[in-house]
């Protein structure tokens, strides 16, 4: 038998890579926590339960669904206070599309911004995010 020749018809097996839901949303969590006026993420009820039970899950505040090569996200973000927030959610949806498609190879088909709070900051005082005091 030749190099090459099939075993009894069967395809020679072609190497997949599948990059986990909780990566792509590591990742998509990073580039949006680099842009200015986003104070941080939220991830709601779950995700203040895993905060009680002591996991902290690096994406906290970020939906990803994948169909095939294409993947749909929706970030829940903390604004500082004073910034515009239409300019920084464009901002975050630019950045993290390309961050993602960069760094996965994947398509990111929509980026949705939920803003869940603003983030006060008086001198001295630890950021308080208004709409996160009861979670």
């Amino acid at each position: 038998m030749q190099d090459g020749d099939e075993l009894a018809g069967q395809r020679p097996a072609v190497p997949t890579i599948q990059i986990a839901n909780e990566v792509i949303g590591v990742v998509a969590g990073m580039a949006a926590s680099q842009v200015e006026g986003v104070s941080g993420m939220t991830g709601g009820l779950a995700s203040g339960l895993n905060d009680m039970l002591g996991r902290k899950p690096g994406n906290r505040g970020v939906r990803v669904d994948v169909d095939g090569r294409a993947v749909d996200l929706a970030l829940h973000l903390i604004v500082q206070y004073g910034a515009r927030i239409p300019e920084v959610a464009q901002r975050v949806q630019e950045h993290v599309k390309q961050q993602v498609e960069s760094t996965t190879g994947l398509t990111v088909r929509v980026v949705d911004i939920h803003i869940q709070g603003v983030a006060f900051q008086q001198p001295g005082e630890s950021e308080t995010p208004a709409g996160e005091e009861g979670q």
